[in-house]
């Protein structure tokens, strides 16, 4: 009985070639239609790995991890100056293209953030150091200081204590540094409501208050 060789099997050509030019691996740059370049490595036609990606139109740069075409893992994200060079604006985690994790995001006017991140937003624990070179530490929810954390203002007074929305709300202390007194109370949206004022460090104070706080005492009735 003879031998019959059956033809080798073979995808049809379409997939033949569309498997072809499925970019993958470390590639030269490729342009995109509106101007935008990207060069780094590709997985399944996709943007997978180390990248660089350059915004015709806003002129930003991303450089750093990608996944699914998606900004995935640790990367910097950078702004144009007027003097043509780069800013750096986010130095960081990233998640499904948003800012995720811990990174620290560089603000024009000279602030900056450092801490926790969720879906592009503050969230969680971290430090801002503001313009004016007051310092906020501790928790945030949405954006916002919310939970518990020190402000520390300019001249070195500070307020401990509970926020929310980005304001002062519940029980906190505030510290009067230079004038050595403490108000120790509830405070509503930035006014302070209930609480006492006293005496704190007044030795040390720059610019203390002439005579100390009478202490106050109570009547017993009898």
């Amino acid at each position: 009985m003879p031998f019959l060789k059956l033809p080798k099997s073979r995808e049809p050509l379409w997939k033949e070639n569309n498997a072809k030019a499925n970019k993958r691996g470390l590639l030269n740059t490729i342009y995109s239609v509106n101007g935008d370049k990207y060069t780094g490595e590709w997985q399944n036609d996709l943007k997978n790995g180390k990248g660089k990606y350059e915004w015709k139109k806003s002129g930003c740069i991303y450089d750093g991890d990608w996944k699914d075409d998606l900004r995935n893992g640790f990367g910097t994200y950078s702004v144009p100056k007027p003097d043509g060079t780069y800013r750096k604006q986010y130095a960081g985690g990233w998640k499904n293209d948003k800012k995720h994790g811990y990174g620290t995001h560089f603000y024009e006017d000279g602030a900056f953030y450092e801490g926790e991140w969720y879906c592009g937003k503050r969230n969680g624990w971290g430090r801002m150091v503001y313009a004016d070179c007051s310092a906020y530490e501790g928790e945030w929810f949405e954006g916002k200081r919310s939970g518990q954390g020190i402000l520390k203002l300019a001249n070195e007074n500070l307020y401990e204590g509970s926020w929310k929305n980005d304001k002062k709300n519940g029980p906190g202390k505030f510290f009067y540094i230079d004038k050595g007194q403490v108000y120790t109370g509830i405070w509503v949206d930035e006014v302070a409501r209930c609480g006492e004022m006293t005496d704190f460090d007044r030795e040390h104070a720059p610019n203390a208050t002439q005579y100390p706080l009478p202490e106050i005492w109570y009547a017993c009735a009898i």
